[in-house]
């Protein structure tokens, strides 16, 4: 047998006789150890099988998590930072907003002014109907009074006939019709 030590081999020599003792111990050994050896492979195998079972659902659940909720906000944060990186879109789309909402709010206050100048003109016409209405309203009113007004003298004299005729029933001296 051989050793290397800096570039430099050093022999052991071992007499024959220690030799075969070494043998014998060691085939000794290994026959103890074997079952053992063998136990402890297939507990190893079973606690493999085990922690597979154990990891793999969870391995597929972290790969879900990663490609459903991670990856899309990494990619858009560096799609947000290529947009903002790009000079070409960034100048376009800083004077192209402003300009957006001018003309929006020119267009909202076109049409605000022209409602506001329907509706004083719709205001007017309203005016003169209601003031024809009102005269029409009111003669209406006089003429129901009017109504009401005869109505009620007529029931004042069918009243007091009524009474007059009560009173001869019930009072024996003034005769019976």
């Amino acid at each position: 047998m051989s050793l290397t030590m800096r570039k430099r081999r050093v022999e052991i020599v071992v007499p024959p006789t220690r030799l075969d003792q070494i043998r014998t111990q060691a085939t000794r050994a290994a026959a103890r150890v074997a079952p053992m050896a063998t136990g402890a492979r297939e507990v190893a195998v079973h606690r493999i099988d085990d922690a597979r079972v154990w990891a793999a659902p969870r391995l597929e659940r972290a790969a879900h998590t990663v490609e459903e909720q991670l990856a899309p906000r990494v990619s858009a944060m560096l799609s947000d930072a290529a947009k903002a990186m790009d000079p070409k879109r960034s100048s376009r789309s800083r004077r192209r907003w402003p300009v957006l909402t001018l003309l929006t709010g020119v267009a909202l206050g076109a049409v605000g002014y022209m409602m506001y100048r329907n509706n004083q003109q719709w205001v007017e016409a309203m005016k003169e109907t209601g003031l024809e209405a009102g005269e029409r309203i009111g003669d209406a009113v006089a003429g129901t009074s009017r109504k009401a007004a005869e109505t009620g003298e007529k029931a004042a004299e069918a009243g007091e006939r009524l009474a007059e005729k009560t009173e001869q029933v019930t009072d024996p001296r003034k005769g019976r019709p």
